[in-house]
């Protein structure tokens, strides 16, 4: 059996006749963060989108969905701010920006979406914005569907 991020919820949790340790492994990424705490984020975030999704349904537009799941991240102790501004460089020039749906706890960009399906072009276009924001996870989440789509999305 596996988790929400494939790794076997045996290995993830307990300790099989005292080979595994106890506990969530706690490695850590280029930030210095451990990553067990930023899948925990995830996990909330995810699970908040489903809740503003089983709420609301689908067919509004987007901006209404990222304030109600500002809301909802907020109410599960997850800050989160929206439109946060980053820079585009090219050659060491500013050349535009880029503004994030959301960020949650100042270290996972969300990009959120309404659109009839994912597609490579919003990966690629999630793959830019976690560029320039210089992170390196973010989950995009489609609301026009029934059911939440979503995907994780990984740069470096």
């Amino acid at each position: 059996m596996t988790g929400l991020f494939g790794e076997t919820l045996l290995g993830r949790f307990s300790a099989i006749r005292g080979t595994e340790r106890l506990g969530p492994r706690m490695n850590t990424n280029e930030h210095g963060y451990e990553k067990r705490d930023l899948d925990e984020v995830v996990e909330g975030v995810i699970g908040a989108a489903f809740e503003v999704s089983n709420m609301l349904g689908c067919g509004f537009l987007e901006k209404v969905y990222e304030r109600a799941l500002t809301r909802e991240l907020a109410a599960r102790g997850l800050a989160a701010e929206s439109q946060v501004g980053y820079p585009v460089n090219y050659k060491g020039h500013c050349v535009g920006e880029y503004a994030a749906d959301l960020l949650v706890e100042k270290r996972l960009l969300v990009e959120l979406k309404c659109v009839d399906r994912l597609s490579n072009e919003h990966v690629a276009q999630c793959i830019n914005y976690l560029k320039a924001s210089r992170l390196g996870l973010a989950p995009l989440i489609n609301f026009q569907r029934a059911k939440v789509e979503w995907k994780r999305v990984i740069h470096g």
